[in-house]
């Protein structure tokens, strides 16, 4: 929590939190203390009752929407039969674009092949010789 901190800050931090609070510092830290003993208590409720609703082995990961409709709703021939036609599909569009990827590669190099072994239709022209405008104003800088 504090890991980006190093000790003199922690030190400022607690000499500021003494100088805002004064005497009221324990009643302040006491009231922060037993938040967090709320808030810890809320999210133990919450996790007994969503064990007691769901299942005793219930998991953080089985709380995603995917993967609770896969545990519970899907046995694994359902998944397996819904899967089978789209895994086919899927291999169909990746042999295609693997085809259209080694015709662009050979385009490619028989484009660069050409581009090295034909001489230039025109000289390159002279840089012009006047400079660029310059793209600030120096006055304003």
């Amino acid at each position: 929590m504090f890991e980006n901190l190093n000790w003199t800050e922690i030190i400022a931090l607690l000499l500021l939190a003494l100088l805002i609070f004064g005497e009221r510092l324990p009643k302040v830290i006491g009231d922060g203390l037993r938040m967090l003993r709320g808030l810890r208590a809320m999210a133990q409720n919450a996790t007994s009752d969503l064990s007691r609703e769901l299942g005793t082995d219930i998991q953080l990961q089985d709380l995603h929407p995917k993967a609770f409709i896969r545990k519970h709703l899907l046995s694994e021939e359902d998944e397996a039969a819904i899967r089978k036609p789209l895994q086919g599909l899927f291999d169909d569009v990746k042999s295609d674009l693997t085809g259209v990827k080694s015709d662009l590669e050979e385009v490619a190099a028989a484009a660069d092949f050409k581009a090295h072994h034909t001489a230039p239709a025109a000289p390159p022209q002279k840089a012009p010789s006047t400079p660029p405008a310059a793209s600030f104003d120096i006055d304003a800088t």
